[in-house]
């Protein structure tokens, strides 16, 4: 049961971790008030792709 709720929550890190890499550029625009939008939007996209492997890793090791 540990083990499917592990997979779900890993799951659910990794749509969170492609969200922030699909509309990085709105949610800057909405959220940040950067001068330079294509820095934010490029920060955005890098830690939205740590967070789709920090979730991949957990969905792979899980036994």
């Amino acid at each position: 049961m540990f083990q499917i709720i592990l997979k779900l929550i890993a799951s659910i890190i990794m749509i969170i971790g492609v969200i922030l890499i699909y509309d990085s550029r709105i949610i800057t625009k909405r959220f940040f008030g950067f001068g330079d939008q294509n820095e934010g939007t490029k920060g955005l996209k890098i830690i939205g792709f740590i967070v789709v492997l920090v979730g991949g890793v957990i969905f792979y090791f899980n036994k």
